[in-house]
């Protein structure tokens, strides 16, 4: 199935193949303030729709991952490994038509890793 997602202002725009399955909520520094409930996805499974250029990026520990963001409205709906070659996480909050409230959620602990 193709889901489509986006930041809150639409800035932000992407396609993800796959099936949608069960969802990560970690505890790290970032996941938990961020809120997002992540998707696993292999890089190749993420289309961006959008301008390259209007993503932020923000790294941080060991920057083996980055953190995309929208500079407008600051919503965070993906992240992808720094050499792009590994996967991407999609915040699924931020996918359209997915009921939040049906999905399976892992707890990962990411804040002792």
């Amino acid at each position: 199935m193709t889901y489509q997602g986006s930041c809150h202002c639409g800035r932000i725009a992407f396609e993800v193949d796959g099936d949608l399955g069960a969802v990560v909520d970690c505890n790290c520094s970032m996941c938990r303030r961020r809120g997002g409930l992540l998707w696993f996805v292999p890089r190749s499974a993420l289309r961006l729709t959008s301008a390259v250029a209007d993503l932020g990026t923000y790294t941080f520990h060991k920057h083996a991952i980055h953190h995309h963001f929208c500079p407008n409205c600051g919503i965070a709906p993906f992240s992808e490994s720094a050499d792009g070659s590994s996967g991407a996480s999609i915040n699924v909050r931020c996918l359209e038509g997915v009921d939040i409230a049906a999905l399976e959620v892992k707890h990962y602990d990411g804040l002792h890793r």
